[in-house]
């Protein structure tokens, strides 16, 4: 038992970053202040601990940087020079700039840009989405992250619904592909651990030899952008070799016989050449999958920032069905379990505020629409829950925008960071522990509530309360812009999908969390019932068809490799990778676990180095056309000869050149769900001397 001081209290909170585990955290407060933040052990995922990150909530929380007043730019753009400023100025004047936009230009000149700083229901995409909609902005298309793969995905199983993060204890073979799980899902490694000493075999597959793959049995490192290759490949060994699963193809399958068909384009010879990997190692992977029961796989986002990303992801999808790992609970595959909550998004957002024929701008290609879009141009930019400066790709695009004298920018921030540095009014934004919040979960299938743990430091205001401000200085007098935030989780709950019946805001706020009303052993797709208009698995895709995509899985190759492009390679040979580094969540606690990384740096080949002249602590320019940034050479067998590694994102104010990834990763889209491709890279690696 856990003994207290009688002037503390224990608040329950959620942490709200980026990542899958979602964790219930227990909040120490005395005196009106948090004094430690710690993982809830009776949270079946959380189960006791957090991450190096958010184990430091605290001293994010009461950091010395953090914003705490509104502020208003009194030098030029970039130089990051503020004077303090009243909230009623700050509002008057935001207000005041929107409206004089919206009668020169159109209210489509101002872009709202956001992504998931907080994944928390009420601050990720609630009363902003009824302002921005309700002001006929521009609309945003929030696909920085996740949609290539999500699309995907949804082409074969219908929605992003899989294996129960909690079955991969009872796996007796589990998949790693393209996820770093010990960095950006540690907590399904608690259950990856048991299946382990029960006998389990562990294989990572990703190019880069992680934390994570480090741990594993077997690590399998095939060129950047090859997954769906490889995929098609052994689905090839399978057919060809019996070890398919013909009962469950013609029982909850569509295009059994057209996959069959397909995947003799893609021979274990062709595969090797395609992935880099020897045919031996194809075998062995096709075979121990199809033949160790119950095979789970664990997909995440990394292996779709590349061209051929969405198909990918939709060919990866196929292989629980082909050998009919669908039929055990602790068989499949995840990549989300985001489609198994039934959130009242519409409630939540309210598209019906939204003009008809409102533009829609990608924000992986923000740097060319603050630089090209002209119809009309972009003439104001209001970020929250993002930092565009450092996590957006082709940054010298994107900062020759933000220096645009005329371009009115807003930021509602935690911290001075890249982007406010290019701000005209910049507004103090609560942590987590400042206000509520309602969460679901990608990585397991708990609904939870998020306590207020202390007042507001300073005059920080969360999201909510924020776009309620403004849309009374806008003169919007909806009702929705009145609803506070308990209404508003409300709103968000009001369904009648079973997998909520019981579940009410009430209870959570009374017990934090409560699991989706599914069944204890849930298998989603033991007997089909996929969530596709068919009801099967579509490995034939109609929908596809329809779309303009390929019906069948395929393999989409890199935008930019030494085959696709070898005239490119010729003078940027090596493809750059940029995964999250251990202690950063995208530019999140770049500021304040900075001390714990060693600096930028750049994982390179023995053989690679050797042909550069490279030697190990040696300082680097990594170049292309789109720019440049230094790092500090790392020379080591973890990556392969062709393959560079930048473990991100540096905030670019914190390196030695202002620089960082980003400055040469592409604003090219993804192949479907318009998503980044920061993986599809190629530079060239210099020493700097002198």
């Amino acid at each position: 038992m856990t003994t207290i001081a009688l002037d503390q209290q224990i608040i329950h909170a959620v942490c709200p970053h980026d990542c899958p585990d979602t964790c219930s955290m227990l909040v120490t407060v005395q005196d009106g202040k948090a004094i430690k933040v710690q993982g809830n052990p009776e949270h079946p995922i959380t189960n006791g601990f957090l991450c190096t990150k958010v184990s430091r909530y605290v001293e994010r929380t009461y950091h010395q940087g953090r914003l705490l007043y509104p502020a208003k730019r009194v030098g030029p753009k970039g130089a990051g020079q503020f004077e303090r400023i009243s909230w009623e100025e700050a509002l008057t004047t935001i207000a005041e700039r929107l409206q004089a936009i919206s009668t020169s230009h159109g209210p489509q000149a101002i872009l709202p840009y956001s992504y998931a700083g907080t994944m928390g229901l009420l601050h990720y995409g609630s009363m902003d989405r009824r302002f921005f909609h309700r002001l006929g902005a521009s609309l945003l298309d929030r696909t920085i992250c996740a949609s290539a793969g999500a699309t995907g995905y949804r082409y074969t199983v219908g929605a992003s619904v899989g294996t129960d993060p909690e079955a991969y204890v009872d796996a007796k073979l589990i998949i790693l592909w393209g996820t770093n799980t010990l960095t950006s899902n540690v907590h399904l490694w608690t259950f990856i651990k048991a299946a382990r000493k029960a006998g389990a075999r562990i294989i990572a597959i990703d190019p880069w030899r992680s934390r994570t793959a480090a741990q594993c049995d077997w690590h399998i490192a095939p060129l950047p952008g090859t997954d769906a290759a490889l995929a098609l490949g052994m689905m090839h060994i399978i057919f060809r070799d019996g070890l398919h699963d013909q009962a469950y193809l013609d029982a909850y399958c569509v295009g059994g016989e057209q996959l069959r068909e397909r995947v003799q384009e893609y021979p274990p010879a062709r595969v090797a050449e395609l992935t880099g990997l020897d045919v031996a190692t194809i075998e062995q992977l096709a075979h121990e999958y199809a033949t160790t029961a119950p095979a789970a796989i664990r997909i995440n986002y990394g292996l779709q920032r590349h061209a051929g990303g969405g198909m990918a992801v939709r060919t990866l999808a196929c292989l629980p069905a082909v050998i009919g790992s669908w039929r055990e609970r602790a068989g499949g595959i995840l990549l989300s379990t985001s489609g198994t909550f039934p959130i009242n998004n519409a409630a939540l957002e309210r598209p019906d505020l939204i003009p008809a024929s409102t533009r829609m701008i990608n924000m992986n290609q923000l740097g060319q629409a603050l630089t090209e879009v002209n119809d009309p141009p972009v003439q104001a930019l209001f970020v929250y829950n993002s930092n565009p400066a450092s996590v957006a790709p082709d940054l010298e695009a994107v900062k020759r925008g933000l220096e645009r004298d005329d371009l009115f920018t807003v930021v509602h921030e935690q911290f001075y960071t890249d982007t406010t540095r290019y701000a005209d009014i910049i507004l103090p934004a609560t942590t987590q522990l400042e206000h509520v919040d309602l969460h679901k979960a990608y990585g397991h299938w708990y609904l939870a509530w998020s306590n207020q743990a202390i007042e507001p430091l300073g005059e920080a205001i969360p999201n909510t309360e924020l776009f309620r401000r403004l849309a009374a200085k806008m003169g919007f007098d909806e009702p929705c812009f009145s609803d506070d935030d308990v209404t508003i989780a409300r709103q968000a709950l009001d369904t009648d999908h079973p997998a909520l019946a019981g579940i009410t805001l009430e209870r959570l706020q009374a017990e934090g969390w409560l699991r989706l009303n599914v069944p204890a052993n849930w298998a989603p797709f033991a007997e089909g019932n996929f969530l596709t208009p068919s009801g099967k698995c579509e490995l034939y895709s109609e929908r596809m068809q329809a779309d303009g995509f390929d019906p069948l899985p395929t393999y989409t190759a890199p935008y930019e490799s030494p085959t696709t492009n070898p005239r490119l390679a010729e003078r940027y040979p090596l493809t750059l990778i940029s995964p999250p580094a251990h202690h950063f969540l995208n530019s999140t606690f770049g500021n304040i676990l900075q001390r714990y990384e060693s600096g930028p740096s750049l994982e390179i080949s023995p053989l690679d180095a050797i042909e550069r002249n490279i030697d190990d602590g040696d300082q680097l320019l990594i170049r292309n056309d789109r720019g440049g940034f230094q790092a500090k050479a790392v020379v080591t067998d973890r990556v392969r000869q062709g393959v560079v590694v930048a473990p991100s994102i540096w905030w670019s104010e914190l390196t030695a050149d202002g620089r960082n990834v980003n400055h040469t990763t592409p604003q090219a889209l993804s192949d479907m769900g318009g998503g980044a491709t920061f993986y599809d890279n190629l530079v060239e690696v210099e020493r700097i001397v002198g």
